[in-house]
């Protein structure tokens, strides 16, 4: 019997046959985007808290050494840390505190982390905070 749509000589794929490929495709993109977005946001606030990390890991660093027993003049550049981030969304940080109670302060220039609306701790608005005790 012969296909009345396809002659036997031709070859190739019939019209709904894309179609419904490419609405398999668009499903599978609209699934995927969102997640793909909440990763990356995510991966802005891993580094900030990474940041925080390295400053804590400098500033016990800097105190190993016995004549370092107070925080003045000691800034992250001070300490030698480059933050994550490039150009114009380069993190910035603070410390602060005494000697017995550090406050490390990482604040996510990209403005892109949750942060404190994703249920974060130490976060508030775009702003990660490391007690040192």
């Amino acid at each position: 019997m012969i296909n009345k749509l396809r002659a036997s000589n031709e070859k190739g794929f019939t019209l709904i046959e894309l179609m419904i490929v490419i609405a398999i495709i668009g499903i599978l993109a609209a699934i995927a985007i969102p997640n793909f977005i909440s990763y990356r946001d995510k991966a802005y606030c891993s580094a900030a808290e990474s940041d925080a990390n390295a400053v804590a890991a400098a500033l016990a660093d800097h105190f190993a050494n016995p004549t370092n027993v107070t925080l003045s003049g000691v800034t992250v550049a001070t300490l030698g840390i480059t933050l994550s981030g490039s150009g114009a969304t380069l993190n910035t940080g603070t410390v602060s505190g005494t000697v017995d109670s550090i406050v490390i302060t990482v604040t996510d220039s990209s403005a892109r982390c949750p942060g404190a609306a994703a249920g974060r701790s130490n976060w508030t608005g775009s702003q990660y905070t490391k007690n040192m005790q």
